[in-house]
């Protein structure tokens, strides 16, 4: 029987990762860049308050063209602007679209809103967005307080003054010659758990600061409200070296959101924008469910490093 194997994430070939960060400012910037080839893309929102670019190029219903890159950005939909840094990088070096007259890179992006940790009035842009891809040359990216993690936390239902830090994680493996690797970004409303252990590892703190309540029951006992705090969104990727269609990628990103369900509680709520893409980069030959079962484990494992990796910081 094959085991899974815990790899770096730098292994899966077709695939780079770079950050880009104001510290200080508490916003900044991943990339995910797939080289000349693209990759065959799809999406799952599973959110009721996305900010995004270029979603639509992941869907089954438009033209089946590998798409360049996926930005994970702070910023709200002010860090949208990334993009065009990513783009400009891209058109440099001739990957895109080639439309006969100018080659188009093919650039989805989503954001978390990360407003109100740090300065509000400092965003990603289009600078950022160059300086991530610069560094996704640079070796084997860090995790947590970096990138679009810099100003991520979670447990956000009474205000950021009872929130944790939160940041941005990665994990990779393989199973036999599949290999899966998974991308977060997590900025949730809910509280996060490890399903491993079966135990809350971050989220909504109480009054006192030393310990948790929980988000749920909190939600219930306020009743009806027109607005919640709504300063969340969870984003990530899955990237596979399985050869896969638009469709079935699409299939594979919605069951990596179970991951989502697993790990983080409530989630999708009309005050989240979650996210997830999946992408494949390779010639593999996988079985779907297979692909999406790993996915979602592989997921829940970014998840947790995500929360870790800031709490080391």
């Amino acid at each position: 029987m094959e085991q899974i194997r815990e790899i770096g994430i730098t292994e899966i070939e077709g695939l780079r990762i770079g950050n880009a960060q104001d510290a200080e400012a508490g916003t900044g910037v991943t990339v995910l860049l797939f080289g000349g080839q693209g990759a065959v893309a799809g999406v799952c929102v599973s959110g009721g308050g996305p900010a995004s670019r270029e979603t639509p190029l992941a869907s089954p219903l438009t033209a089946d063209n590998p798409i360049n890159a996926i930005v994970l950005s702070g910023g709200s939909a002010y860090g949208l602007a990334a993009s065009d840094g990513v783009m400009r990088y891209l058109e440099e070096r001739g990957i895109g679209f080639d439309t006969g007259y100018a080659k188009v890179p093919l650039v989805c992006q989503s954001c978390i809103y990360d407003l109100g940790f740090g300065s509000s009035s400092v965003r990603p842009d289009a600078s950022m967005g160059y300086a991530a891809c610069e560094n996704a040359r640079r070796g084997t990216p860090s995790m947590g307080n970096v990138g679009a993690g810099a100003g991520a936390s979670v447990g956000k239902l009474r205000g950021m003054e009872r929130a944790t830090k939160s940041g941005l994680g990665y994990h990779a493996v393989e199973l036999g010659a599949l290999q899966m690797a998974a991308v977060v970004v997590v900025n949730a409303l809910g509280d996060v758990f490890d399903p491993a252990l079966g135990r809350k590892i971050a989220g909504l703190r109480s009054e006192d600061g030393n310990g948790f309540v929980d988000t749920c029951e909190e939600l219930w006992s306020m009743g009806r409200r027109d607005s919640l705090f709504t300063d969340n969104t969870t984003i990530g990727a899955v990237v596979t070296n399985g050869r896969f269609s638009k469709a079935q990628m699409n299939k594979i990103a919605s069951m990596a959101t179970n991951a989502y369900a697993r790990c983080i509680d409530p989630v999708g709520t009309m005050a989240d924008g979650d996210t997830l893409y999946a992408a494949s980069v390779g010639t593999v030959e996988a079985d779907i469910n297979v692909a999406g079962t790993l996915a979602a484990r592989v997921m829940e494992r970014a998840i947790v490093k995500a929360v870790e990796a800031a709490g080391r910081e």
